[in-house]
């Protein structure tokens, strides 16, 4: 049967990883957003369990207390896949369902594009193709949406602010996210290390290189996008299946906030099991 995955190794970073569900279970890889952690999936793993499925949640690089570089080139797009890349080659078989929420959609998408032989079916919850949202700050309400992206820029600033459990609880709850969950990632950002990890991941952005984002996506896909989230607009949304070359499928939480897997933990693992029981 094997043996847990608790931890995975790449170029001298050690990254934390919740290996759960039965043993031979197909594996579905979790990617947490910003600013949380593997724990976000902490509603929506048990019920792929239940289905079968055997679940890696990866605290990913800036997050893992042992993936914690100081430099912003360190948190580069490359990178960050590099190290899903690390977790995906480890599990049983080598390949995986990778399911991504937030910054971890991102994630999801680059190593859908990059490497798609690792990538059995590809979930991106919430956060649109990277083209397709480029696209949608031309030709929407979007950059207006994204401020916070330039606001990260700023040096200090942000670990300052965020590292008061008090404003950080604030800031998650008027987005939506259930109490609960507020005081859980509220609570682990009082550690300024764990801000900057996580604000890195913005600030390396101007680094990307932007036609690497326009990449056609091959492997079957699933976007779940809410109608009350505060950070990503319809536009980006409605053009990702453009991006698609694989079987795709698109679904709209109503009423739901940015926090998908904390507020609709449910319904977001039902769409899980259906797109993964289609592809496997």
């Amino acid at each position: 049967m094997g043996e847990r995955i608790t931890t995975v190794e790449r170029d001298g970073l050690r990254f934390d990883v919740r290996d759960e569900g039965p043993l031979d279970g197909e594996p579905i890889v979790l990617l947490h957003g910003f600013p949380q952690d593997s724990r976000s999936w902490s509603e929506v793993a048990p019920r792929l369990h239940a289905a079968g499925y055997r679940t890696f949640a990866l605290d990913q690089r800036g997050y893992s207390p042992g993936a914690r570089p100081r430099r912003r080139r360190d948190y580069h797009i490359d990178l960050l896949v590099d190290d899903v890349v690390a977790l995906v080659e480890s599990v049983p078989g080598g390949r995986a369902h990778v399911v991504g929420h937030d910054w971890g959609a991102i994630v999801a998408w680059a190593l859908a594009m990059r490497r798609p032989n690792l990538v059995r079916a590809l979930t991106a919850v919430s956060v649109p193709h990277p083209g397709a949202f480029l696209r949608s700050f031309a030709t929407s309400l979007q950059l207006l949406r994204s401020w916070y992206i330039l606001a990260f820029q700023l040096p200090w600033i942000p670990e300052i602010l965020l590292s008061s459990k008090k404003i950080a609880t604030v800031v998650l709850r008027r987005t939506g996210q259930p109490a609960e969950a507020a005081e859980r990632d509220a609570a682990r950002l009082t550690d300024p290390a764990a801000v900057r990890g996580g604000v890195h991941w913005y600030r390396a952005v101007p680094l990307w290189k932007p036609r690497a984002a326009l990449k056609t996506v091959t492997v079957p896909t699933q976007m779940i996008w809410s109608d009350n989230d505060v950070a990503i607009g319809p536009v980006g949304v409605e053009a990702t299946g453009r991006y698609v070359s694989g079987p795709y499928r698109a679904s709209i939480l109503a009423g739901t906030s940015h926090w998908i897997p904390d507020e609709e933990p449910e319904e977001l693992a039902r769409l899980v099991i259906e797109h993964v029981a289609a592809h496997g």
